[in-house]
Order: structure tokens, then C-alpha cells, then sequence
């Protein structure tokens, strides 16, 4: 993992270390360079690779870091550096599908501060914040949040109120997202094409940071939460023309093994029709804990079929972290 990497913003698209109401430089040095090692028999690295790199934002004084989760999704070895080249071995504590994010711990002392977080409400449309990579000023945007609205996921995933910023930061994975007080929003997730101002606009999706505060602790202390788990397909499903499609199944997946495939449509849930991928999933997460059985009505050539589908738990598939 290199301290320097061959590219950096023009200055005037980075953040101004005069016109900021914070320290600029304390906070961009609490964003981390996060290199995670996946086995190649990981149930995700198919999908998501066995070498993951991008950042973390250190959130407590004992070193915590906040990723976004699907950097350290069954990691064996995590390493994080800081912009002055010191690099610490971490454990990666915890992943929560739920909301989306990776806990890390590392191992050593990383010598930068914590970054204060704020919730979601503390920034609005409009407002002027700054998105931040590992790597320091070179690698800070100053963007605009064009949005705060739901966002679904094809992969079961849910968002009540996602912040969108444009313009596209390009390394955003695990990135920090910053508020005019310096203080930590969101964690960069996903590239985005969304319609500003009249016109398609490249951005990014940043995942709150408040959402994790109920949870925090279960995870610290667990590496997982503990109560009932949400039931999963295992399907990935996308809205085409009004109707939700199966984009693929997860390999060993509930779906799967139910027969489903590529190209069949779901056109209900629990005999609830469904053409929104929001809808589909807070109707899957009401018919119980993992391990429930859900009737779908699948559309296939045309014909349409009751499939039964036995939910599992995403997590028992996984490698799980070593709690140390």
C-alpha cells in the first residue's frame, strides 16, 4: 500500500484550508488507507474480490475504524495506513448488512485523531460538504449534497434516507463525507448516475453515520447483532419497465436452491404484488426471522408459478472475524 498515489484533484476542486471552519488537516489525516486479504473460498470473493482496497475514518480514541462493510466481508488480514506512512495490522471486528458498514480495530497504534461524528441532519440539500479519500488534500473533494432520499439495493439492501453528493469522487469506497463543521456524515459506498439540476450527473452515495449508533454496541462486543435475522433470498433483483427481474442468485443461495435463475420476474411476495425493489424488501423483512418460508409468484416464458423460498440468514454463510 503506497502513501502517494499518482493523481490528485485540481486544487480548485479541494477543500479550502483558509475559507474551513475546522482543521482541515487534522480531520483529512483521521481517513485511512484500508488493505484487505480475502481466501479465495470466501462465499464473496467471486463477487467482490480477494484483495479490497480502500479506505477507513478512525472514530475513537482507541483507534476504531468505520469502513464501508463489503471491504472487509470475511477478511482474513487487514492492514491500514495513515498519509505519513505508518501502517498498523488491524482485525476486522464487525460487518452489519443491516446498515451497511465494517468495523475495524487496529492492532497497533495509528498516532491520528478520532473525527467527531454528526447525524444525518446536520447537512441538507444544497449544502456545500467535502468528500475524502486516503491520501490527504490531494484526494478531498469539495462536492455539493444534492439529495437525501431512500435508496434499495438489488443485493436486499435498504436505505431510509441515503445522502447523494455529486460531483463523483472516484475513489469512494469507505470514504469519509464531511459536514461544514468537519464532522463525519457519511461513508462512501457507491457510484452513482442521478439527475441534478435538469441534466445526468455522476456522484456518489454516502450511507449515514448515525445509523450505526444503535447498534455499536452489539457490534463491539459480538461482531455481529445478535437478535433475529433478517430473512434472505439470496436474489438480486432490479426494476426494469415496472416489473422486478432476477439479475442473478447467490451461488449456494436460498434462491438457487429453489430454482430460480436469470431473467424470471417476482412479480409478488407473500401473494403482495411488488414493482419496487423498497417495497419488495420491507415486505420480505415482515414475513420473519431467517429460516421463514416465502411464497413468491414468479413469472418465467410468461407463465406464472408459486415458488416457495427458505429464507437463510447471510451471515452463516460467512467466514466470521476471530474476536480477539
Amino acid at each position: 500500500m503506497s502513501e502517494d498515489e499518482p493523481w490528485a484533484f485540481p486544487p480548485e476542486f479541494q477543500p479550502d484550508p483558509q475559507s474551513a471552519r475546522y482543521d482541515l488537516g487534522r480531520a483529512l489525516s483521521s481517513v485511512v488507507a484500508l488493505d484487505a486479504r480475502v481466501p479465495a473460498d470466501a462465499f464473496t470473493a467471486s463477487i467482490l474480490g480477494t484483495e479490497r482496497t480502500g479506505s477507513a475514518v478512525v472514530i475513537r480514541d482507541d483507534g476504531l475504524a468505520l469502513t464501508i462493510g463489503y471491504l472487509v466481508t470475511e477478511a482474513e488480514s487487514v492492514r491500514l495506513a495513515t498519509h505519513d506512512g505508518r501502517v498498523v495490522e488491524a482485525h476486522p471486528l464487525a460487518t452489519d448488512f443491516v446498515t451497511g458498514f465494517g468495523l475495524v480495530q487496529p492492532l497497533g497504534d495509528l498516532g491520528v485523531p478520532p473525527l467527531a461524528r454528526a447525524p444525518a441532519s446536520a447537512v441538507s440539500a444544497g449544502d456545500t460538504v467535502t468528500a475524502v479519500s486516503h491520501g490527504g488534500r490531494g484526494h478531498a473533494l469539495s462536492a455539493r449534497l444534492v439529495a437525501k432520499q431512500e435508496f434499495a439495493g438489488y443485493w436486499e439492501y435498504l436505505l431510509d434516507e441515503a445522502l447523494f453528493t455529486a460531483p463523483l469522487h472516484p475513489v469512494w469506497s469507505g470514504a469519509a463525507l464531511l459536514d461544514a463543521r468537519g464532522r463525519l456524515v457519511g461513508i462512501g459506498s457507491l457510484f452513482v448516475q442521478q439527475v441534478v439540476d435538469g441534466r445526468a450527473t455522476r456522484g456518489n452515495l454516502f450511507v449515514p453515520v448515525d445509523i450505526l449508533d444503535a447498534a455499536l454496541p452489539e457490534l463491539l462486543a459480538h461482531g455481529t447483532r445478535t437478535g433475529p435475522a433478517r430473512p434472505w433470498l439470496g436474489l438480486y433483483l432490479h426494476e426494469e419497465d415496472g416489473r422486478l427481474v432476477v439479475q442473478g442468485v447467490a451461488p449456494g443461495g436460498p434462491s438457487e436452491a429453489a430454482g430460480l435463475s436469470p431473467g424470471d420476474q417476482i412479480a409478488a411476495i407473500a401473494e403482495v404484488p411488488v414493482v419496487q425493489l423498497a417495497h419488495a424488501w420491507r415486505l420480505l423483512w415482515r414475513q420473519g426471522a431467517a429460516g421463514v418460508e416465502v411464497p413468491l409468484t414468479v413469472v418465467r416464458d410468461g407463465s406464472a408459478r408459486r415458488v416457495r423460498v427458505v429464507t437463510a440468514d447471510r451471515m452463516a454463510l460467512l467466514r466470521k472475524p476471530r474476536l480477539q
